[in-house]
């Protein structure tokens, strides 16, 4: 079994964007070994150089990180991976990574959407961790990482089974945020995406920031339609799907009823969420400007995916994967009308 310590284990966080980064600087501080990977020569010259410099929920701090260009230039075996590289980049990184890593090596997650199943197919479920990150990240400029809103990581066996592996995992991760470990940790994994798939891939066809999608009555209803489906796919999957927004959000206790009552409290919730991060841009939306593909495959299409498996309809998660696919193919403009459509 992987021992979990400052100085022995050899540690390595691929991806040096907001997640990835604050990640890796923060248990570098802690005393943590390890080496972050950096695509991007700027990023490496910075984090080997004068450090990172993470502000925002954490305050300030200028933190130095080991790091190299590739994974190839990693020392292996590895003990212990965060892989934070976008999910569209996944596949190609596996491919590099596991000649590095041995039997009782651990993998987590550190990616948007459900990559935990995809990763497993590759290395195996006994070194895949799961992992749910809870705190919000952007990166301005290479080394310049903000750390947006404060939360948690939650962290949990595939198989929903005791694992002394997590409680050092725990303790090392807890550096950056709190850090819980979960029993269903699939149910946790699913509750953040089903929030995702509204947010960031309708912000994503219509281009505006959630202050100004939950203004309107259109896109809260879609809102609504994305989430019942989803719940409709868990429930044939028998997946129980956990509170989201810190335990604020029961989707089954928000989606119950079907009085006027009961939906304008929905609407309701929606405005208030929608104040709160007014300023939120969809990461979907920031892709599709930086000519980047969006992870949408690992969000509403993990739903429609699941939901062909198993009979089950999902029109508007479907409908929102087309729309993506057409924008990135240059068929499709980002635009109001986008909803207008989806509405029909």
């Amino acid at each position: 079994m992987t021992e979990i310590s400052g100085q022995n284990s050899k540690t390595a966080v691929i991806g040096a964007g907001a997640i990835g980064g604050i990640t890796a600087a923060f248990m570098t501080d802690a005393g943590w070994n390890l080496t972050l990977v950096c695509k991007h020569k700027l990023t490496l010259d910075i984090a080997a150089g004068p450090g990172l410099h993470i502000f925002g929920a954490r305050g300030h701090h200028t933190i130095k990180v080991p790091s190299v260009r590739t994974i190839a230039d990693l020392a292996g075996p590895l003990d212990l991976v965060f892989l934070a590289v976008k999910a569209t980049d996944m596949i190609e990184a596996l491919q590099e990574l596991l000649p590095l890593l041995h039997p009782e090596s651990m993998v987590v997650s550190l990616q948007n959407g459900i990559c935990e199943e995809s990763l497993a197919m590759v290395l195996g479920r006994q070194r895949v961790v799961g992992c749910v990150v809870g705190f919000g990240a952007t990166m301005h400029e290479p080394g310049e990482l903000e750390m947006t809103s404060s939360g948690e990581f939650v962290i949990g066996n595939l198989d929903h089974r005791p694992d002394p592996r997590l409680d050092p995992l725990k303790k090392m991760m807890s550096d950056v945020v709190p850090t819980r470990v979960s029993n269903n940790i699939m149910g946790e994994l699913y509750s953040k995406l089903v929030i995702n798939s509204c947010i960031t891939t309708l912000g994503g066809v219509c281009g505006l920031t959630l202050g100004a999608m939950m203004g309107k009555k259109k896109i809260r209803r879609l809102f609504l339609a994305i989430m019942r489906e989803a719940m409709a796919v868990a429930d044939k999957l028998g997946l129980k799907v956990e509170p989201a927004a810190g335990g604020k959000l029961d989707y089954y206790q928000y989606l119950d009823g079907d009085g006027w009552r009961e939906d304008f409290k929905r609407h309701l919730m929606l405005r208030l969420i929608g104040f709160k991060y007014r300023r939120l841009k969809s990461s979907t939306l920031q892709s599709l400007e930086r000519g980047k593909e969006p992870e949408t495959a690992y969000l509403n299409g993990y739903i429609v995916d699941k939901g062909r498996q198993l009979g089950v309809p999902t029109p508007v998660n479907q409908a929102l994967v087309r729309m993506i696919e057409e924008i990135v193919m240059g068929r499709r403009r980002i635009s109001l009308a986008n909803i207008d459509e989806l509405s029909a």
